[in-house]
């Protein structure tokens, strides 16, 4: 029995984990704290958590959970992660797993001493969907990979919302236009030579639109969007063209919300879906995985830290500050 132990009252977390946890006979929610106990008094009581803590210190360092979930603001990753790991917990962190490369660095080298599991939350990854469609891309029925585009855009009007301020690791890269990236760098196993983005700043050093152009091995061109302006529709979909063929997923991050892959080739189109169980159980079910037999994760700490190297290339090339830096 993997007991993990929660820090905040994330709107996230009943998603990502309470609920996957209900139906999953090898884990349970033991523990919260909130920065308000009444808060997390609350929370507790709505989702049948035994016991309420009046500390994140106290969860992360509590002796019967065997693992920490962090759903913090980015900036309270790297603190908490590491106490949880110096404590002898696993650790499943929300994406973006710190506010920069080098504190994912620090995370992960941390979690290699303890010999513990640091699992990066995308969630994506471990679906059918991804796994299909990523089967499709190696098979070689696409050709030569020319080039791959990936966008997710939702909007964010709440001028309060912690995305919206660059101190609490804000910006839409961060939050949904990091998957983007995830998602080039998953469905072709390789990282970027070069990096080019452009943005759109609303709150200082915020980006709300950041678009990238990345070219991979192989003379392979990747595009990513991410897009969190106002009256922007939803949109996720990844688009990879090839010298025979075109591959289509669509809703890659929620499939369990409805999703298409498409493969046109040679004049012709077929269309496949596969599982709506929810990705978040998928992501609970390789975190066991892992904690209980030493499987392998595609999105470990190692990952992590590529993952957010290419953020902080990103907004280099936009001419923006990383997160997590005084400025």
């Amino acid at each position: 029995m993997i007991r993990f132990g929660t820090l905040g009252a994330a709107r996230i977390t009943p998603n990502a984990l309470i609920y996957p946890c209900m139906n999953e006979p090898q884990a349970m929610i033991s523990c919260v704290a909130a920065r308000d106990r009444a808060r997390a008094e609350a929370f507790a009581e709505a989702h049948h958590i035994r016991t309420v803590l009046d500390t994140y210190d106290e969860v992360a360092t509590h002796e019967k959970i065997t693992a920490l979930y962090n759903p913090l603001h980015i900036p309270a990753h790297h603190k908490w992660t590491i106490m949880a790991l110096n404590a002898g917990k696993h650790v499943l962190c929300e994406k973006s797993l710190a506010c920069n490369a080098t504190e994912a660095a620090e995370m992960r080298d941390v979690a290699r001493a303890q010999n513990l599991v640091l699992m990066d939350a995308y969630h994506y990854r471990y679906h059918p969907v991804f796994i299909r469609a990523k089967e499709i891309y190696d098979s070689g029925v696409l050709g030569d990979i020319e080039t791959i585009a990936t966008t997710f855009q939702i909007e964010v009007t709440d001028e309060t919302d912690i995305r919206m301020n660059y101190e609490l690791g804000g910006g839409v890269t961060m939050d949904i236009g990091c998957y983007p990236i995830s998602w080039v760098r998953h469905i072709s196993g390789l990282e970027p030579d070069r990096v080019q983005a452009s943005a759109e700043v609303g709150p200082p050093n915020v980006d709300v639109f950041l678009e990238t152009r990345m070219e991979l091995p192989g003379g392979i061109v990747a595009t990513t969007t991410g897009d969190m302006r106002e009256g922007v529709p939803f949109r996720a979909d990844i688009v990879v063209t090839g010298s025979k063929g075109k591959l289509t997923i669509n809703n890659p991050i929620a499939p369990q919300m409805g999703h298409l892959i498409t493969l046109e080739q040679n004049g012709s189109t077929q269309s496949e879906e596969l599982d709506r169980r929810p990705t978040y159980a998928y992501q609970l079910d390789a975190f066991i995985n892992a904690v209980q037999h030493g499987a392998s994760l595609f999105t470990d700490g190692d990952d992590a830290v590529k993952q957010m190297q290419v953020i902080d290339r990103a907004y280099e090339a936009a001419g923006l500050p990383l997160r997590g830096l005084d400025i």
